[in-house]
């Protein structure tokens, strides 16, 4: 079963590798971090604003491209069912043939810049490796949502406009109504729930490591700033313990999902 699943990775990884959607999302990387090198006036900042930008685009076209994704691959999906292949091994060819090459375009896509100009910083290179690493991360994360999403809901638009809905709710929403729980809630110590709305949304997790390790402390925001000042260095490492755990869990959610739909 395993050499079934992971022919079926191949296939799908070819396919969508070769979608234009894929060649366009990681020309778009390329194009701002070539832009951003060449304007930004330094290396640190066109590290920050590369980090910022992935950690608004990346789960956007994550969401919509898995989204589109599972519904295109419908067809395919139900052929493969009628073969003696287990619907576990099926998700996790499905999930892996999309993941990694929107993980290996992104990546691609932002490093080029750097690797052409031949950057000898180590501070640059240690810093480039985290965006790659966080952005890979949230690639993974947003494919599980956006396979438990499209798996759950039968109608394509419907589907689309959750995910934009998801999207809308962790990147921009999220810490405007953590502001507000600030406003409201001053005059008491809430310094540790902050911490676990923090951990609550992976977007928000991403950001803070991103600005841990690129030192940007005045960018962190209420609840990073909280993080480090309660927990210092094991502040990180409970930020991306959480974070593999929105790896983990919208992917085990999906694969459960799979097995009990009826296509």
């Amino acid at each position: 079963m395993i050499a079934h699943m992971l022919s079926i990775a191949q296939t799908q990884t070819r396919d969508v590798a070769r979608s234009r959607w894929v060649v366009v999302y990681g020309g778009f990387f390329a194009v701002l971090a070539e832009g951003l090198l060449r304007f930004s006036g330094g290396d640190g900042r066109a590290l920050l604003s590369i980090g910022t930008a992935c950690l608004m685009v990346i789960p956007l076209a994550t969401l919509l491209l898995t989204t589109i994704y599972v519904y295109n691959a419908r067809e395919f999906t139900e052929l493969l069912l009628a073969q003696p292949v287990k619907r576990r091994s099926l998700y996790a060819a499905l999930y892996l043939g999309l993941a990694v090459p929107l993980s290996a375009s992104f990546a691609l896509g932002t490093m080029l810049p750097f690797l052409l100009r031949g950057f000898n910083d180590s501070t640059s290179r240690g810093s480039l490796l985290a965006i790659i690493v966080i952005g890979v991360a949230l690639t993974l994360a947003f494919t599980g949502i956006g396979f438990c999403i499209a798996l759950k809901v039968d109608d394509r638009l419907r589907a689309v406009g959750i995910a934009l809905g998801v999207w809308l709710s962790c990147a921009v929403l999220y810490d405007g109504a953590v502001l507000a729980i600030v406003a409201l809630f001053s005059d008491y110590p809430i310094e540790r729930p902050l911490l676990g709305l923090m951990l609550a949304n992976p977007v928000d997790l991403g950001r803070v490591l991103l600005l841990l390790r690129l030192e940007a402390m005045a960018l962190l925001g209420y609840t990073g700033a909280v993080l480090e000042r309660f927990f210092g260095i094991q502040g990180a490492l409970i930020a991306a313990s959480s974070l593999a755990m929105w790896i983990a869990a919208p992917a085990l959610i999906g694969a459960r999902v799979f097995r009990r739909k009826d296509f």
